[in-house]
């Protein structure tokens, strides 16, 4: 099932990119090669990577998680402590510095008694976070850890992840963690150290030594390497791509806790994490995207003004390749796949046209497991349905083809290339740049 997109890629996979040549002794360039194909991989919120880091034995603060101000109130008295701190659990980057609808500055607040958590979590739940990823529409906050706070000595990063450029997991790790670790990692990129893992082997003890040694933990390198291998073990059992540890911190006793932690897993791994992806917050993800999910639909959306439907992930990005170099805008990535019904393809011309900005809609399918003929049944559906006044373009061919213009041509529908190039007058230039090449090239037009 297609799950959340992960919108922005992680500082920490971009820079490993852009520096995977030297890191790994490679003399080609084309062992980086970036993969820019849209992706969508769950991520949890904060609360979900704590209890998961702390049925690992990794230590984290004590916390709960309260869904109205009544249960943060409580969850704060049960701490029994005089610092605490709130985090409003939202998926979004830079929580820290956003704010929300109602006034309130901040996804994190920190409170010396249960009735200000109770005050302060009364704000955040229910309210939209606004932060530079969610846009002026923000994102719901449906819930607020309630976490006891810890003052941190000194701050480490650790993270383990899937990655291109080493062929498999790697371990990250830096001795400046924090919030400030996109800083560090763009001002000083020798601070953040590599270690590949081979993953037949595992990350073996004599790697998490090391690595401990390298950030200054030397001194504790036997627990350091401990906590190192469980989030590794955490890794590889959860089906992870990413397990992001920022920070690992020494608090005033000497003892050292996750304080933070951010989580991303693999979508295609959810037959075999049920529970992990019953977790899985629709509240958080584009209404669209979470439509398109019930239809086991690939959607993702994007800025352009041109829709499209292809089936299978490699023709939907040449599709939007052809579109971009003939001066138009995608309006969404969407793979119908290959076991799609004729009402799974209504359903996506739903999702695509419900998008106002959508002037026109390409659809381009090559039929091999997936039939032509039902792609035709589910657009003549659709046009029907929605009475659809923007102009299509569909290209069909393979398994069924004939049936599809068939079924087309018998459908009573007179939309012709005349009227898709006289239409085209007043649409934004990208989509007359693309039609003025796309209708000659045109086999079938409804």
């Amino acid at each position: 099932m297609a799950t959340i997109l992960a919108r922005s890629v992680p500082l920490i996979e971009s820079l490993a990119k852009r520096n995977c040549v030297k890191l790994l002794g490679a003399t080609n360039p084309s062992t980086c090669t970036q993969n820019s194909q849209p992706t969508r991989n769950l991520n949890v919120q904060e609360h979900v990577s704590y209890t998961l880091l702390k049925e690992a034995g990794i230590p984290v603060p004590n916390f709960g998680v309260a869904k109205n101000k009544a249960e943060a109130k409580e969850i704060a008295k049960k701490l029994n402590v005089k610092d605490i701190v709130l985090k409003a659990q939202v998926l979004a980057g830079g929580r820290g510095k956003g704010a929300f609808k109602g006034g309130l500055k901040g996804r994190v607040r920190m409170v010396f008694t249960p009735e200000e958590a109770e005050e302060f979590a009364g704000q955040m739940i229910g309210d939209f976070l606004i932060t530079k990823q969610t846009g002026a529409k923000g994102r719901i906050c449906n819930s607020v850890m309630v976490a006891e706070r810890k003052f941190p000595r000194k701050e480490y990063y650790f993270a383990v992840m899937m990655e291109r450029a080493f062929a498999g997991p790697v371990l990250i790790a830096s001795s400046q963690g924090g919030v400030n670790i996109e800083e560090v990692a763009a001002e000083n990129p020798q601070a953040i150290l590599y270690e590949p893992i081979n993953i037949t082997e595992g990350l073996k003890k004599e790697q998490a030594l090391a690595m401990a040694e390298k950030v200054g933990l030397g001194d504790k390198k036997e627990q350091t390497a401990d906590m190192l291998m469980r989030l590794y073990d955490l890794f590889v059992k959860k089906d992870a791509l990413l397990i992001e540890v920022n920070p690992y911190a020494e608090d005033q006793s000497g003892s050292y806790f996750c304080l933070d932690a951010k989580m991303r897993f693999d979508d295609n791994a959810d037959f075999r994490q049920k529970e992990l992806f019953a977790l899985r917050d629709w509240s958080q993800e584009d209404s669209k995207e979470v439509e398109a999910a019930k239809y086991q639909l690939n959607y993702i959306a994007l800025d352009g003004d041109i829709g499209c439907m292809v089936n299978g992930a490699g023709l939907a990005m040449a599709t939007m390749d052809i579109i971009k170099l003939h001066g138009g805008e995608p309006a969404n990535f969407l793979d119908v796949g290959g076991g799609a019904t004729a009402q799974a393809v209504k359903e996506a011309f739903k999702i695509i046209t419900s998008d106002p900005k959508v002037y026109a809609l390409m659809v381009n399918i090559f039929g091999g497991i997936m039939r032509c003929d039902v792609i035709a049944e589910g657009i003549i559906a659709a046009a029907k349905e929605l009475d659809l006044k923007i102009p299509i373009i569909c290209r069909l061919q393979g398994t069924n083809v004939d049936d599809a213009k068939i079924l087309i041509a018998s459908s009573g529908m007179k939309i012709c290339q005349w009227t898709i190039w006289t239409r085209r007058l007043a649409w934004p230039s990208s989509c007359r740049r693309l039609l003025d090449w796309l209708v000659p090239q045109a086999r079938c037009q409804l």
